[in-house]
C-alpha cells in the first residue's frame, strides 16, 4: 500500500512499513482448524454416500436421518457457541421441519412401515434444544444469580411438571413420555425467551423470526400450489390444504394466530414491513379457508374481532365480514364444511360428520378414563390408546383432567387464566400508538381464541403451533413487565400525529 505523508512541507512519497517483496510470511498452520475442517468434509462425504445408497433403495429414513444428523451437529454447534442465534433461527425454521417427518401423520403413533417417532427431525431438535436450553439457562443463574420470571411462567412450568408426573405412572410409557418432552419444549421455549426479551429491540428480532417462518411456510405452500401439485390431504369429501406440516388442522392453528397476531402489530411497523406483513396476512387468510378447519377459522375470527375492538377499527371489521362473505362465495367447499354442523344426519366422528355432535357424545365416554386415576391422571396422549375410538378428546380442558388429573387441570386453567392477565395488564401498561400497545393487543386477540378453540379441539397437542404462541406471549409478558413502549413510536393510520419507528 503507498500514502502520501506531509509534515509542513512534502517529504515525498514513502512505502508503509512491512517486511520487503517476497519476504511476506506465510500465516501458521491451525492443526485445530484443519482437523475439523477434514473432519467436516469426510462426515459429509459420508453423509452423501449414505443418503445416496438409502436414495437408490427407496429408504426415506436412510436419506433423512443422516442429513438431520449434520445439520443437528451444525445447530448444536451454534446453539453451544451464540444461544440467541440458535433461538432465532429455530423459531424461523420451525415451521418447515415436519416436511421431513419420517413417523406417520398422526400424533403418538407412527403408520404402519413409517420410523418411530422418536427418529423425527421434531423430536431430535426438541431434545437438542432441550439440552442447549438447560445449559445456557444454568449457565445464566450462575452468572446473574436468578432468573427473570412471572406467573405465566410458573403456570406454564407447572404445565410441564404434571405431564411428566404423569407421564411416568402412564399404561406406555414411551408415546406418553414424548408428549411430556414436545409440551416440555413449549414451557422451555417460554422461559428461554422471557430472558432474551429485556427490551423492544431485541422483541423485534424474536417476532421478525416468527413472521420469517410464515413466510417460509407460505411460500412452499404457494409454490407447490403453482406447480399444480398443492400440499394437502383428502379428508372425506375434501381437500384440505396442510402446508409444510403434516395435518391441515395444524396449519390452520399455526395460520390462526398468525393472522390474528399480525394484525395487531401491523399498524405499527415501519412502512416497508407494514406491506410486506399486508401480503403475508392476506395469503394467511386464503390458505386458512382452503385449510377448511372449522375451529381455526372460527378462532381467527373470534381473535380478529377482539384485536378489531381494542383497536376500535371499523375498518378492519368490514373487512372481516367481506372476507366471510367472499369466502363462502368463491370457496363452496368452506360453506359445505359448516353447513355439516347443522346437519343431525351426519353425527360422526369421521371427516364429513357432524364432528360437534360428535365430541358431545365421545367427552361423556372419555371423561370416566379419570376414575382410574384422578389426582394425576392417565398420562399425556393415553386417551387415544385407552378409549374405544382410539381418538384425541378434542378438548383441552378435558384432556388436562383426563390425562394428568386435577393437578394438571389446575394447572393448566392457571395457564390459560394468566394467558390473558398479561395481555390485559399489557394492554394497560402499553402507551397509544407504539409497537408495545400492538403487542398487548395481538397477543389478548391470540389468547382469547386459544381458550375458545382448546374447548373443541387438541391445541396443546400441536407443539409446533405453540412454540409461536409461546414467543407472543413471552413478547406480551415484556410489555406488561414494564418494557419501555414509549420510544417506538409510529405512525399510525388511526394516530397520526404519532411519530416514531416501529421494527425495521
Amino acid at each position: 500500500m503507498v500514502g502520501e505523508r506531509v509534515d509542513g512541507q512534502r517529504h515525498g512519497t514513502v512505502r508503509d512499513a512491512g517486511p520487503p517483496d517476497g519476504a511476506r510470511r506465510r500465516p501458521a498452520s491451525d492443526p485445530t482448524g484443519r482437523l475439523l475442517t477434514g473432519g467436516a468434509a469426510l462426515l459429509c462425504a459420508v453423509v452423501a454416500v449414505v443418503a445416496g445408497l438409502a436414495t437408490t433403495h427407496g429408504d426415506r429414513v436412510g436419506v433423512v436421518l443422516p442429513l438431520v444428523v449434520v445439520v443437528g451437529l451444525a445447530v448444536g454447534v451454534l446453539a453451544l457457541t451464540r444461544f440467541a442465534a440458535y433461538v432465532l433461527l429455530m423459531l424461523a425454521v420451525r415451521s418447515c421441519v415436519d416436511l421431513f417427518k419420517l413417523s406417520g401423520p398422526t400424533a403418538g403413533r407412527a403408520d404402519a412401515g413409517a420410523a418411530p417417532r422418536a427418529l423425527d427431525p421434531s423430536t431430535i431438535l426438541a431434545v437438542l434444544f432441550l439440552l442447549a436450553a438447560g445449559l445456557w439457562l444454568a449457565a445464566q443463574l450462575r452468572e446473574r444469580g436468578r432468573l427473570r420470571g412471572s406467573p405465566l411462567g410458573v403456570a406454564l412450568l407447572l404445565v410441564g411438571a404434571t405431564s411428566l408426573v404423569s407421564a411416568l405412572g402412564a399404561a406406555q410409557p414411551v408415546p406418553s413420555a414424548l408428549e411430556a418432552l414436545r409440551i416440555g419444549t413449549v414451557v422451555v421455549m417460554f422461559v428461554v425467551l422471557e430472558q432474551l426479551m429485556p427490551d423492544l429491540p431485541a422483541i423485534r428480532r424474536f417476532l421478525l423470526a416468527a413472521y420469517a417462518s410464515l413466510a417460509l411456510a407460505l411460500g412452499y405452500t404457494a409454490v407447490l400450489a403453482l406447480l399444480g401439485d398443492p400440499p394437502a390431504e383428502v379428508k372425506g369429501d375434501f381437500t384440505r390444504i396442510s402446508g409444510p406440516f403434516s395435518q391441515s388442522t395444524t396449519f390452520g392453528r399455526y395460520l390462526m394466530f398468525m393472522v390474528i397476531f399480525g394484525f395487531g402489530v401491523h399498524r405499527y411497523l415501519a412502512r416497508r414491513l407494514r406491506i410486506a406483513l399486508g401480503v403475508l396476512l392476506a395469503a394467511s387468510l386464503v390458505f386458512l379457508l382452503l385449510t377448511n378447519t372449522r375451529s381455526a377459522i372460527l378462532g381467527a375470527a373470534l381473535g380478529l374481532v377482539v384485536v378489531a375492538l381494542l383497536h376500535r377499527s371499523r375498518r378492519l371489521l368490514v373487512a372481516l365480514c367481506l372476507v366471510a362473505v367472499a369466502g363462502a362465495a368463491l370457496l363452496p367447499t368452506v360453506a359445505q364444511r359448516f353447513g355439516q354442523l347443522a346437519d343431525s344426519t351426519a353425527v360422526g366422528g369421521g371427516p364429513t360428520g357432524n364432528t360437534l355432535a360428535w365430541r358431545v357424545d365421545y367427552w361423556s365416554e372419555i371423561v370416566s378414563l379419570a376414575n382410574r386415576n384422578p389426582v394425576t391422571g392417565i398420562g399425556p396422549n393415553m386417551t387415544k390408546f385407552e378409549a374405544d375410538e382410539a381418538k384425541k378428546p378434542h378438548n383441552d380442558f378435558l384432556r388436562a383432567y383426563v390425562e394428568t388429573g386435577l393437578l394438571g387441570l389446575l394447572a393448566y386453567l392457571a395457564m390459560m387464566v394468566l394467558c390473558l392477565h398479561a395481555g390485559w395488564t399489557a394492554l394497560r401498561r402499553a402507551p397509544p400508538g407504539t409497537l408495545g400497545r400492538g403487542i398487548a393487543v395481538g397477543f389478548l386477540g391470540c389468547a382469547v381464541a386459544f381458550v375458545a378453540v382448546s374447548a373443541a379441539s387438541n391445541v396443546i397437542s400441536n407443539v409446533v403451533t405453540l412454540w409461536y404462541f409461546a414467543a407472543f406471549a413471552a413478547a406480551a409478558n415484556a410489555i406488561a413487565r414494564g418494557v419501555p413502549a414509549g420510544a417506538d413510536r409510529v405512525v399510525a393510520p388511526a394516530a397520526p400525529t404519532a411519530v416514531g419507528r416501529g421494527i425495521g
